[in-house]
């Protein structure tokens, strides 16, 4: 085979292989860096004690997760002893196994150099000929490297290889199962807010990511949402992000749907190839339709001077929508005169069954501002103290708006001689609801009075 240096390497490769042929496949995904994978094969077995490779296993899978078993009940094998070996093939790996070997090495001239490799590093080779003399070859210079065979120990891809008792001889059906790291699915949303900003058209997409090592042909697709225990590991991988178009989803073509154990399974009613090194975009569900509300919040300890925009629906049946929405990244888009899809904003929604809120960060309004001042303070006592808070509004769009304030608090605190209405929302949170009409502006006081 020809390497990056432009070398032809000549392997004979043994390799005790016996024939299978893949029958069927199902994949399913988790949110978390995790695949499990079946697999129904024909394999071919001895009677009495022998050995089976199992190939074209991910490069990610993890070997102390393999099940096996035939699906022939009146036939038995046991495996006796499993090994996975990874040691894949390179040009590198193999001038490292044949140290201390006889090789052959032909340059651009067509000269032969033979003997005993010694070394192999930085673009040379040193090989001592039969005569005891040592050679430096730079590789650059060469056009064609000889190896007798394939180094013990080398694969052409992962594979397990089982030790076996069989009693009977000829191929049988298995189901073989594992898990493999290198798989892992989000729910990505579209939503398209209407002219008039009271609905949004809410599109669901899977979108798959496949770093497994393997690529899965004709593979029945499950989807699980939610949050598995999982052994903790030393370490992650990481998942690369993918920036997904506002693209329309066709309807009945989407995942089905169920309860399973406490997450949720989608399961694609369709095969799915899903390819190595791939990200794959999958309707989650058809697409819906659902009434919005347009909130502004001001919250002085987050940006003490912007006002932010979120856009707020139920996830029910009465709204139009009523699904289980797995979490996800949500993009909102709105149309402009011309068609154009202007987006909006984006944020990220945790799982969220049916009948809950969701709510979404679309950005900061550009024509309402807000500002907080303590116009007063007075120390009490060594515990005790007070401070006066204004919070000016100042509303320059030409609509009326109700922007929600909401402001954190600390220690045991009591708010006295406030100029407006207010609801406490938790032990630290106090909210006003402040209608503010266009072009002009409202001011919020009030006093806390705090203990420590």
């Amino acid at each position: 085979m020809k390497t990056k240096n432009g070398l032809l390497i000549s392997v004979i490769a043994v390799l005790f292989l016996a024939g299978l042929l893949k029958a069927e496949v199902s994949v399913t995904v988790y949110n978390g860096d995790l695949g499990v994978i079946r697999e129904i094969r024909s394999l071919n077995f001895e009677k009495g004690l022998g050995k089976v490779s199992f190939t074209d296993v991910p490069s990610k899978i993890d070997p102390t997760s393999v099940g096996f078993e035939l699906l022939d009940k009146n036939k038995s094998v046991s495996i006796l002893e499993q090994n996975y070996a990874y040691d894949l093939v390179s040009p590198e790996k193999i001038y490292a196994k044949y140290i201390d070997k006889d090789i052959d090495i032909i340059d651009k001239e067509g000269r032969i150099f033979g003997g005993t490799l010694l070394s192999f590093s930085g673009g040379s080779a040193v090989l001592k000929e039969k005569s005891g003399k040592i050679q430096i070859i730079q590789m650059s210079q060469i056009v064609n490297v000889d190896f007798p065979e394939l180094p013990e120990g080398l694969i052409t891809r992962p594979t397990l290889f089982w030790l076996y008792l069989s009693d009977f001889a000829g191929k049988a059906e298995c189901n073989v199962s594992y898990q493999t790291g290198g798989l892992n699915w989000t729910a990505e949303y579209v939503g398209i807010l209407s002219e008039d900003e009271k609905n949004l058209g809410w599109t669901g997409w899977s979108s798959i990511t496949n770093n497994s090592g393997a690529t899965y042909k004709d593979a029945t697709l499950k989807l699980v949402a939610g949050d598995i225990h999982r052994a903790p590991k030393k370490r992650g991988i990481g998942r690369p992000e993918y920036e997904m178009l506002a693209m329309s989803a066709a309807k009945g073509v989407a995942f089905e749907e169920k309860e399973f154990f406490e997450y949720h399974l989608y399961t694609l009613p369709r095969k799915a190839t899903i390819a190595d090194r791939e990200i794959k975009q999958i309707a989650l569900f058809n697409p819906a339709l659902t009434n919005i509300e347009k909130e502004y919040y001001y919250e002085p300890e987050r940006n003490d001077k912007k006002v932010r925009v979120a856009l707020k629906f139920e996830n029910s049946k009465a709204s139009g929508l009523g699904i289980p929405l797995p979490a996800g990244r949500a993009r909102i888009f709105k149309a402009d005169s011309d068609g154009s899809m202007i987006l909006l904003g984006e944020d990220r929604i945790d799982h969220t069954p049916k009948d809950e809120t969701v709510k979404l960060t679309i950005g900061y309004a550009f024509d309402i501002s807000a500002e907080q001042k303590i116009a007063d303070y007075e120390r009490l006592s060594d515990r005790v103290e007070e401070r006066t808070y204004s919070i000016e509004l100042r509303n320059h769009k030409d609509e009326d708006v109700t922007i929600i304030v909401e402001k954190r608090l600390y220690g045991d605190w009591e708010i006295r001689n406030q100029s407006h209405k207010f609801e406490k929302k938790d032990a630290n949170t106090i909210q006003f609801m402040i209608p503010v009409a266009g072009n002009s502006k409202e001011e919020i006081t009030f006093t806390v009075r705090s203990s420590r």
